[in-house]
């Protein structure tokens, strides 16, 4: 058995290792091969030759490129990813800086997602053939069929440029961008702490409006997603025995679908919105794009072009 488990850890060691390595190969030789001078970029077009020159031989674009690979190989182990074009910064502070305006964005979308996702599910299940499943089943499929860039602008032109229900792009305005300490780079998070102290909540308030467009349509994303796959479980949990039995003992029907139904359905359900989760986190390229949202899919995008 120990041999078995060791063996398995080895193989899942080696996988991610040799992954790992290809995700770099694939990363550095892009960089290498895309018609751009990464020293040209960084001294500006119009500095002279021998500025370039060291440049180029401060970032080591002079040597081979096998041992280039292996020092690129060598500080990625460590943590050093290098310094941006884009920025001049370390790419690792880089992305300090912006992962926590994906991880508030990704966090309050997943928490609609899956808050309304999953009731509707169990209720699209237990209205199956009904008008409410139809209905679910239509939401999500708009969800899964609409391009997400495209409910953004609509969203945008909507509820912002007509209505002016809620804020434009950006995290908040610029009246209040340096006046908020950032402690935890949470906006929600750093506008109440100031909240608190000055008994201000404008800037709370206005945080809490630019999120809500963006973090809506990525909880309406997730919903598509959630309620599909909730629909799914509690359909076949509802054709269990258990759930016969139950029935047979004269339990209350909501006990039997919310009591039984829905908890041997967790399992996977919470396996679903995991990955729904790790998905947003990963860098919603599209809507912090339309948004102006300053986190890494927006990073990227920036850096893609650049």
């Amino acid at each position: 058995m120990w041999h078995r488990r060791l063996l398995a850890t080895g193989r899942f060691a080696a996988t991610m290792a040799l992954t790992f390595l290809g995700l770099l190969a694939v990363t550095f030789f892009i960089g290498r091969v895309i018609p751009v001078d990464p020293a040209l970029a960084i001294a500006g077009d119009r500095a002279p030759e021998h500025v370039i020159q060291r440049v180029r031989e401060e970032l080591g674009l002079n040597q081979p490129l096998p041992e280039q690979f292996l020092r690129y190989v060598a500080k990625a182990l460590q943590g050093d990813l290098g310094r941006s074009v884009l920025t001049s910064n370390p790419v690792l502070d880089d992305i300090k800086s912006t992962f926590p305006a994906t991880l508030e964005l990704a966090t309050c979308g997943i928490l609609i997602g899956a808050g309304l996702g999953v009731p509707l599910g169990v209720w699209a299940a237990v209205r199956r053939g009904g008008a409410a499943d139809h209905a679910v089943r239509v939401m999500g499929l708009v969800g899964y069929s609409v391009p997400i860039f495209w409910l953004g602008l609509m969203a945008l032109v909507l509820f912002y440029a007509k209505l002016g229900w809620v804020a434009g792009p950006g995290r908040i305005d610029v009246a209040y961008e340096f006046s908020i300490e950032r402690v935890t780079g949470l906006m929600l998070v750093d506008t109440a702490m100031a909240g608190l102290d000055t008994r201000d909540w404008a800037a709370f308030a206005n945080a809490l409006s630019h999120l809500v467009l963006p973090a809506s349509l990525l909880g309406y994303f997730s919903l598509a997603y959630i309620s599909r796959m909730t629909r799914s479980f509690m359909l076949h949990e509802l054709g269990q025995e258990y759930i016969v039995a139950a029935r047979a003992k004269g339990l209350s029907e909501a006990r039997i679908i919310w009591r039984h139904a829905l908890r041997n359905a967790m399992v996977p359900l919470v396996t679903v919105v995991a990955l729904s989760f790790a998905g947003l986190l990963e860098g919603s390229v599209l809507t912090e794009t339309v948004f102006a949202w300053p986190g890494l899919g927006l990073y990227i995008t920036n850096s893609l072009q650049n």
